[in-house]
């Protein structure tokens, strides 16, 4: 362990400091306009891949390294964040409605509370204490309403908690289910079975989070791996075989292709998103895992 002891440094500096590393700022102002008010941090995950190897002699930054080039990258994934932001929606809502819908049949309005319905009990124990307490103190005035006009069951039906949990809390409800038939019934809607669904779920709503706060998306990799279905074709032939390490975002868009043509078929989401791709302003695809051809692909096309 080390003591800390860096400096914090004002925005000229920042700028002088990465000139003498071998940054090309070719607008000083407008580098300070970005500095204030993005900030040097944020801003330092988009240069990361402009950097040499640590401990090589010379600059730190590659020859030819150049600040707008950097604020085009930011752009590009603040664009890349939006839209899958925009997609995950419509695929989160599709599968909290499959979710409510089963359950209510299963079992009645309050029949998701049942812990038999549930492999774990433990695991349903603390989801139930997790989404009581957050029950308790929404805010939500459907919520409210339920609160003032019922008090038995405490708990609200299944379409109205439903709406208020988090994706990631669904994800726990859904993968703890019992019973496969029922998990495979609320995966049918979407086109693969449940257990492609369970980990796909779990993996959007870590890349949704990302998106929601604003992190670095185009090049992240992914330490919660989504399935990968051999199964319907088309799918299976768009997707690439993963790498080790974790996973990069290319078969995390052609999941999101494939299930949004069965929420949205008329989405033109595909379209957009290979618009912002051929626009990427370094053309570095194959750090976001795309493979050679990739264009040619079933669900490209």
């Amino acid at each position: 362990m080390a003591q800390f002891t860096k400096v914090s440094l004002t925005l000229p500096q920042k700028i002088a400091h990465l000139q003498a590393a071998g940054m090309v700022i070719p607008d000083v102002q407008l580098a300070e306009h970005w500095l204030r008010h993005v900030s040097y941090y944020r801003l330092s995950a988009y240069w990361l891949p402009f950097e040499n190897p640590k401990g090589q002699n010379g600059p730190r930054f590659q020859a030819g390294a150049n600040f707008n080039t950097i604020i085009d990258l930011y752009e590009f994934d603040r664009h890349l964040r939006l839209l899958v932001l925009d997609a995950i929606e419509r695929i989160e809502v599709a599968i909290r409605g499959g979710w409510a819908y089963a359950l209510a049949h299963q079992g009645g309005p309050h029949g998701y509370l049942s812990a038999s319905l549930y492999a774990d009990r433990k695991q349903f124990h603390d989801n139930f204490s997790r989404l009581a307490r957050d029950v308790g103190s929404s805010p939500e005035t459907y919520i409210d309403h339920y609160r003032r006009t019922y008090d038995d069951p405490a708990m609200p039906p299944v379409w109205i908690v439903a709406e208020m949990m988090s994706f990631g809390q669904l994800s726990r409800w859904l993968s703890s289910l019992r019973s496969r038939p029922l998990r495979n019934q609320i995966a049918a809607p979407l086109g693969v079975s449940e257990k492609v669904l369970v980990p796909i779920i779990k993996h959007l709503s870590t890349v949704r989070n990302t998106c929601a706060h604003h992190g670095r998306l185009w090049n992240r990799g992914f330490l919660i791996r989504p399935s990968l279905p051999h199964k319907p074709a088309n799918l299976a032939a768009t997707l690439e075989s993963p790498g080790p390490g974790p996973a990069l975002i290319y078969n995390t868009l052609v999941l999101i292709i494939f299930l949004l043509r069965r929420v949205d078929p008329g989405s033109p989401w595909k379209d957009e998103l290979k618009a912002l791709l051929i626009a990427h302003p370094t053309g570095s695809l194959p750090a976001m895992g795309f493979p050679q051809g990739w264009a040619q692909r079933p669900l490209w096309l």
